[in-house]
């Protein structure tokens, strides 16, 4: 059975009857944990083998795992600052804030990858434009280049930890108000002034990013869809123009930003023929229901090998996070980053 296109959440901190039921329907794919899913370190490395256990190839497992407010699993592991706070590091010391980066992502990939989860749906390459309160401290910075620096140095750490990467939320969502979550965002601005916000995108997409998680914005200038709906946007923007040969996710198909566009089955057949190889439908069981019931005919073999690609691979650090929690190498970026955060921020003084 291969990997179908739909990645689905469960109920607790361990599978139902109905959860298993749904996670063994040859449309799923794989799984996005939440905190609900989370007690401790060993709770979860065994729930992450009751899922794997399910299904031969097993499903991919993922959570959002940023760093800062966006971090699901907080007990047993590492507390990672924001984004924000890194890209302020670089201000003062560029160097330093791109090692420290690298080593972030990787100590992330590393703690993920020791309970067998696959991705962590980072990093955020969207602008700090002031505008958008969802993204705000999750973003780097405002600028593209440092965005783009940084965003491809927690790439590095996170493949060097046997993760894949990212990118999201494409082609940014740092340039409207609205929260795609409890609302549509319409982004006005005409294709020529994307250019800044496709900067960072263009960056990783160069440097071979595994993955891309599209936004629910509308650039109403350009498309009447929101990108993660939209064939412009995935066809021909990020596979024609910007030659992006990877995995492509969808946001929450659930979220009020894709629910102005039908129901569930409609927001289905639109994220498929726009090109989306993965389709997330969370915190709504009823959508996940309705959505499997409709789904019919052959999954697109070359969506199932893509995300495939995306499976975790082993890393120098161990297997299992007691293994991880005595290596030397974690040891020292966790006192790196426990000092960091405790830090007194700098003062900028006008005049």
């Amino acid at each position: 059975m291969s990997l179908g296109p739909f990645m689905v959440d469960i109920q607790g901190r361990s599978l139902l009857p109905e959860d298993k039921d749904i996670l063994r329907h040859p449309w799923v794919g794989g799984v996005i944990l939440f905190a609900r899913n989370f007690a401790s370190v060993e709770q979860l490395t065994q729930l992450v083998k009751d899922i794997k256990a399910l299904r031969q190839p097993s499903l991919l497992v993922a959570v959002d795992h940023e760093g800062g407010r966006v971090q699901r699993f907080r007990e047993g592991f590492t507390r990672i600052p924001t984004m924000h706070q890194l890209g302020h590091l670089y201000e003062v010391n560029p160097g330093e804030a791109r090692t420290l980066t690298t080593e972030i992502g990787w100590l992330m990939g590393v703690e993920l990858n020791s309970v067998g989860l696959d991705l962590g749906f980072a990093p955020v390459v969207d602008l700090n434009r002031g505008l958008s309160e969802v993204i705000g401290d999750r973003s780097f910075s405002g600028d593209p280049a440092v965005v783009g620096r940084l965003a491809l140095d927690l790439m590095k750490g996170l493949q060097e930890a046997g993760l894949a990467a990212t990118a999201k939320h494409f082609p940014g969502h740092g340039g409207v108000v609205a929260d795609s979550h409890v609302a549509l965002p319409v982004d006005r601005r005409d294709w020529v002034d994307l250019d800044a916000d496709l900067k960072p995108f263009r960056t990783l997409i160069s440097n071979g990013v595994a993955s891309v998680m599209t936004a629910h914005v509308v650039f109403n200038q350009i498309d009447r869809l929101p990108a993660s709906l939209s064939a412009h946007w995935v066809k021909h923007i990020l596979r024609a123009e910007l030659e992006f040969q990877g995995a492509v996710f969808t946001d929450d198909l659930s979220m009020a930003g894709a629910k102005a566009f039908g129901g569930i089955t409609e927001r289905v057949q639109l994220a498929l023929h726009a090109g989306n190889d993965g389709l997330l439908i969370c915190n709504h069981r009823e959508s996940v229901r309705q959505a499997l019931a409709a789904a019919r005919g052959p999954i697109p073999a070359a969506s199932a090998l893509r995300l495939a690609r995306l499976r975790a691979r082993p890393n120098s650090a161990g297997r299992s996070f007691a293994e991880i929690d005595r290596h030397p190498t974690v040891l020292a970026i966790r006192d790196k980053i426990k000092r960091f955060m405790e830090e007194r921020p700098l003062l900028h003084l006008d005049g």
